[in-house]
Order: C-alpha cells, then structure tokens, then sequence
C-alpha cells in the first residue's frame, strides 16, 4: 500500500546537485498525515502547513525544497489517496492548489511565484487566515 514514504521517494530528488532539507521530511510528513485524517482536524492542518510555509519562508527556501513541495502536492504520486479528493473546506483546497502550481518557481524565477501567488509568505498569509 502507498504511504509517506513512497510520496517522500518520488519528490525528494537533487536539484542542480542541491539536496533537499532533512528538515523538510518530518514538516510534509505531518502536513500528509492532516490531510489524510478522518475525521479531518482542520486546526492541526492549519498548524502543520504553517509550518511547512514557514520553514520555506527562511531557513528551507532552497531549489530542491520549494521543486519537492511542489511536486508532492501536484502529483499525489505514492499517497494513499489524492488530497484533492478529501473532505477539507474549500478554502484549505484553495490553498494546497497552489503549492503545486509555482512553488517550484521560487528560488530561480521569484517574479512568477509572487505574480501566482505561489511565493512560500503568500502562501503562509493565506492559511493564516484560515478559518478553523
């Protein structure tokens, strides 16, 4: 059966000889864990994505950290269901869309994650405000 795991393998690649962050493993493993539960707890999945933007805000805003988020919630490749097809309000969808639409743009072409709102701090405004 898929699991973390298998989405953790098919994201977490190299950019440009850069890894991606230890530290990013346990921030989308939480995020992955929110989304997929029954019943939902909207508070813990508001807390966990403001980590995950956070930590991409500062620290973690690297190539291959902003390339693996991204990707993990584009393709849904190795969860155990499509986050898309879970039962969140609207509004947590219209924010999980777009970390894997630009995203990926923010380290080398900035100006097209801001002009998406994709940058990692406008994401993290956005679930800020959040009702939960």
């Amino acid at each position: 059966m898929p699991g973390f795991d298998d989405a953790w393998a098919a994201v977490a690649r190299p950019r440009n000889g850069e890894s991606v962050s230890l530290e990013l493993r346990p921030l989308l493993r939480k995020v992955y864990a929110d989304i997929l539960a029954q019943p939902p707890n909207l508070p813990a999945l508001k807390a966990s994505l403001t980590a995950l933007l956070e930590y991409l805000s500062a620290q973690g805003r690297t190539n291959p950290n902003c390339w693996a988020v991204d990707l993990f919630f584009l393709s849904c490749e190795g969860w155990e269901g499509d986050w898309t097809e879970q039962n969140l309000p609207d509004d947590f969808h219209d924010v999980l869309g777009p970390m894997g639409d630009s995203l990926h743009d923010t380290v080398k072409s900035p100006e097209i994650a801001r002009q998406f709102d994709c940058l990692p701090e406008q994401l993290l405004e956005r679930v800020r405000q959040l009702k939960t």
